[in-house]
């Protein structure tokens, strides 16, 4: 499954794989995960759900979002809201 969680750094993380925790490297820290999809149409990236092991994302433990350069000028929304309105969005 398109799965992605939130490191304790705030590296965004993503992959289609089983479970949450194979997204994980030995040193990472989990605040959270869930599913996401492209919306191609839209130029968007939906994020929804949450991890079963590590529940929803917890936006609050973070004022940076890491993520891939090749999502700049995605808008990235985490159940409608825009992420950006959370916090600042860095591209690595």
């Amino acid at each position: 499954m398109q799965k992605f969680i939130i490191t304790h750094e705030g590296v965004f993380k993503y992959g289609n794989v089983r479970m949450h925790k194979d997204l994980l490297d030995a040193k990472d820290m989990c605040i959270g995960g869930g599913f996401y999809e492209f919306d191609y149409v839209s130029n968007r990236l939906l994020l929804s759900g949450k991890s079963y092991d590590f529940g929803k994302p917890k936006w609050n433990y973070i004022d940076v979002l890491k993520v891939p350069s090749a999502f700049r000028g995605l808008t990235i929304l985490y159940e409608g809201e825009d992420v950006s309105q959370l916090l600042q969005v860095q591209y690595v």
